[in-house]
């Protein structure tokens, strides 16, 4: 059994030092794709957001993880 009082016990499994933790990793981005139009996600830094231009929907992110539901995505305004 792991001790507790073990610093590395607390730290959280997969979190990555010196990144935002809403930020996704670059190796992530290489492999995602749009789950409607099977094509490449652009990941919008400044609104957090995966975009899929082909769909025209942005995908949330969500403590760094890709929310890639249909359901969830937002319409983009120049796709209406």
């Amino acid at each position: 059994m792991p001790d507790t009082n073990d610093e590395s016990f607390s730290k959280s499994p997969g979190k990555v030092p010196n990144r935002e933790q809403n930020e996704v990793d670059p190796k992530l981005l290489d492999v995602l794709v749009c789950p409607l139009s099977k094509t490449p996600l652009i990941y919008d830094k400044k609104a957090n957001e995966l975009i899929s231009k082909s769909a025209g929907l942005a995908f949330p992110i969500r403590n760094g993880v890709p929310i890639l539901l249909i359901d969830e995505a937002r319409q983009l305004d120049e796709f209406k």
